[in-house]
């Protein structure tokens, strides 16, 4: 399954050890970083899919971005 999500790329700074910083805001604590912002959106979608692989085999329901994103 595919699913749509936002994500938000932070410039390099001290408190993301001088990378980029990719975050999905939806699922909170699912971040990657990166030395561009490629890599870190590259490096996040593992584990955004991992974050949502946790959920379903946890039971857990999905956050509501999960029901927009189905009907697009």
């Amino acid at each position: 399954k595919l699913y749509k999500l936002s994500l938000v790329i932070h410039q390099p700074s001290e408190e993301t050890e001088d990378k980029y910083m990719a975050e999905v805001p939806a699922l909170p604590g699912c971040r990657a970083w990166g030395d561009t912002p490629t890599e870190g959106m590259e490096n996040l979608q593992s584990v955004a899919a991992g974050f949502i692989d946790s959920y379903i085999a946890n039971g857990d329901p999905l956050p509501v971005w999960h029901v927009a994103a189905e009907a697009i």
